[in-house]
């Protein structure tokens, strides 16, 4: 006998209870993306009503490629002329080698603050006054501390991009339940399952919060930095477009450094969230 299957069809009230849940899924997502472009929008009328202004006036009519038309124009050349990733990737590799460095010391050094009264006591204030030291007052020491311009730009990104990832690592380790440790201890944990098992899985959370907020400082420090005698990366793209006098290429490298520095805080924003122990429903 051939057997015939039955194919179950869902009841229309499951039907309309996907619906439902899908609709409250998209909601939110629909509401922010409306209320984002929203604000883009604002940003965009602002611009182009300083654009009419600074037109408008004959002192400052040398400055009208600033308005968002010349602008926007200037950055479609750039874009098809690889223009743009031509000066943004030397700019990613010195932010990449001054972040890695930054996190390389910063990390044990937050390790060793947070878990060792001692050295937090010790630590604090030279820490906390060198912090507050501009990191482009280096500029000096670091041109005459390396041979090259870009291990000075480096230098730079790094030293002020250490003391947000050190205080935010110092920060998590302190907040570790202390009967984690003792229960490692327990369960016979050396000092590098300690680190491996228990405090590095505990903070890495608190470490990437650090370098999205070094990547912040780093990405501001950037710009002024590149000024060091080099001929490549975005700052030395605004400061030959300064010389020049076209301020539309200025306007349209100051969006591309905007655009990117908003990609890049993103995604370690979407690792963050990943790496986060409290899950949205």
């Amino acid at each position: 006998m051939t057997r015939l299957a039955v194919i179950a069809v869902p009841p229309q009230a499951t039907i309309n209870q996907r619906g439902a849940d899908m609709i409250r899924i998209l909601r939110p997502l629909a509401r922010s993306g409306l209320l984002s472009a929203v604000g883009i929008a604002g940003l965009f009328v602002f611009w182009w009503l300083g654009g009419l202004i600074v037109a408008g006036n004959p002192r400052t009519v040398a400055f009208a490629d600033f308005a968002p038309a010349p602008t926007l124009a200037r950055l479609g050349e750039m874009l098809t002329s690889g223009a743009v990733a031509e000066m943004s990737v030397p700019s990613l590799q010195r932010v990449g080698l001054g972040l890695f460095w930054a996190a390389l010391i910063g990390v044990p050094l937050g390790i060793l603050v947070g878990r060792i009264r001692t050295a937090r006591a010790i630590t604090n204030v030279p820490f906390q006054f060198l912090r507050m030291i501009s990191p482009l007052s280096w500029m000096p020491i670091a041109v005459m501390a390396f041979a090259s311009w870009d291990g000075a730009i480096i230098f730079l990104i790094a030293v002020a991009a250490v003391w947000p990832i050190l205080f935010a690592t110092a920060a998590g380790v302190h907040r570790i339940d202390p009967a984690w440790f003792k229960v490692a201890r327990n369960l016979g944990a050396n000092p590098y399952h300690m680190l491996t098992r228990v405090i590095l899985p505990a903070i890495s959370q608190d470490i990437l919060t650090g370098i999205r907020l070094a990547l912040g400082v780093a990405w501001i420090v950037l710009v002024p930095a590149e000024y060091l005698g080099v001929t490549s990366g975005l700052g030395y793209a605004i400061n030959d477009a300064r010389d020049t006098l076209e301020y539309d290429r200025l306007a349209a490298t100051v969006l591309v450094i905007g655009v990117i520095g908003y990609g890049l805080d993103a995604v370690l924003q979407q690792f963050i969230k990943r790496l986060s122990w409290i899950r949205q429903e």
